[in-house]
């Protein structure tokens, strides 16, 4: 593997770090700046609604410029970004420096993605994620912990500029210059939009990412109420379930690399057993200790799993675009998932949030077997596969 997809995998580590790290002071900024919790919630749901929003805008108005500049300035602005959050008198202060970071967030994804996928494949793509998978199990308590062990809430934000600073660094010295192709037009990009199988796979990607997150939001509500695990109890629950989302991400990219679709097929039947036997077993604490760590091992491919099954055909010209599209679908998807668990969580109780995953992702089984006939469009499309070279190439 090339050191510079290991870069770009530090690159999302302090990316997700500062996107999701604001998670674990929550209390700590509602306090500091005298605002309730669900205002300070806001930090991050206005950060994800920004990512979603500013995606494949941002990635269509960049697309004559060199990548690797894209991918410094992103970094350089999250460095900068934290920085000023550091140092805020307010939270409408603070609230301006977390959006933005926001709006460029999806720039740096979706082009680290693409040079991973026209790199290593499925392979190079899971490594990057590996950033995201590290961020939850180490970045996100890491700067929690800052917090404690400094006694200020400045000391997350100044972690996270010296994450992001590092990721700077690396990618200064080990991203060659990777020039944008001056022939690909913002024309010639969105002319995959007019492909059925693309809209059907994004579609999958948002009912997949909100299957994921209803139950997963809640997994600290759901460990507190219906295992009756204690605050330190959950807390290595949740190292658990980072750490073998780690492993899980690594296998699944050795599966994607044999067999995408039936690998998607396989993630979705593992994760509704896993959220069934959940229900089940739920007040267990032995039996629920191995299926966090299943639940975790399995959670985190679903990235992996509707990026590649998304990407995997589409012209290597396209790729950026249809990874904002894809940073999008992931962000709507949370979100939506995040609301439907909510709702079922206040009207029926936080044990029956795992029946919205569990209907969403047989839904999404079902869809996973809805075909196309092949066209001219795609005849096409592979055609352009072959034609079009990888800036990478330059490597």
């Amino acid at each position: 593997m090339k050191t510079s997809i290991y870069v770009l995998a530090l690159g999302a580590f302090g990316i997700i770090t500062t996107e999701f790290g604001i998670v674990g002071i929550l209390p700590t900024i509602s306090r500091q700046f005298d605002v309730s919790i669900d205002t300070a919630g806001w930090l991050l749901s206005a950060f994800a609604i920004t990512v979603a929003v500013s995606s494949p805008f941002i990635t269509s108005f960049t697309t004559k410029i060199n990548r690797k500049f894209l991918l410094c300035l992103v970094m350089s602005i999250f460095v900068l970004s934290n920085l000023i959050s550091a140092f805020s008198t307010n939270f409408t202060m603070l609230m301006v420096a977390r959006i933005l970071p926001a709006i460029l967030h999806p720039l740096f994804w979706n082009i680290a993605i693409a040079i991973a996928f026209k790199e290593k494949g499925a392979k190079g793509v899971s490594t990057v994620m590996l950033g995201l998978s590290l961020a939850t199990v180490l970045g996100i308590p890491l700067t929690t912990y800052a917090v404690d062990l400094f006694q200020s809430w400045q000391a997350s934000f100044f972690l996270s500029s010296a994450i992001s600073l590092i990721a700077f660094i690396g990618l200064l010295l080990f991203i060659p210059s990777i020039p944008a192709d001056q022939a690909i037009s913002t024309k010639n990009q969105v002319a995959v939009l007019k492909s059925p199988l693309l809209w059907l796979n994004l579609i999958s990607t948002i009912a997949t990412l909100a299957a994921m997150f209803a139950s997963y939001t809640y997994i600290t509500a759901y460990l507190e109420q219906i295992t009756k695990m204690d605050s330190v109890q959950i807390s290595m629950m949740l190292l658990l379930f980072g750490g073998m989302g780690t492993l899980g991400n690594w296998l699944m990219g050795l599966a994607l690399n044999r067999n995408v679709l039936l690998t998607a097929r396989v993630f979705l039947i593992l994760l509704v057993t896993v959220q069934i036997l959940a229900y089940y077993f739920g007040g267990h604490y032995i039996p629920m200790v191995i299926l966090v760590s299943l639940w975790g091992m399995i959670h985190t491919g679903g990235f992996l799993v509707s990026n590649i099954r998304t990407t995997q055909s589409v012209p290597h010209h396209a790729l950026e675009f249809v990874n904002s599209l894809l940073t999008s679908s992931f962000n709507i998807g949370i979100s939506l998932g995040a609301f439907l668990g909510g709702l079922v969580s206040v009207y029926y109780g936080v044990h029956y949030v795992l029946w919205v995953s569990i209907l969403l992702l047989t839904v999404t089984f079902i869809v996973s077997f809805v075909t196309f006939p092949k066209d001219i469009s795609e005849n096409e499309q592979a055609s352009e596969l072959k034609q079009v070279a990888s800036p990478c190439e330059q490597y």
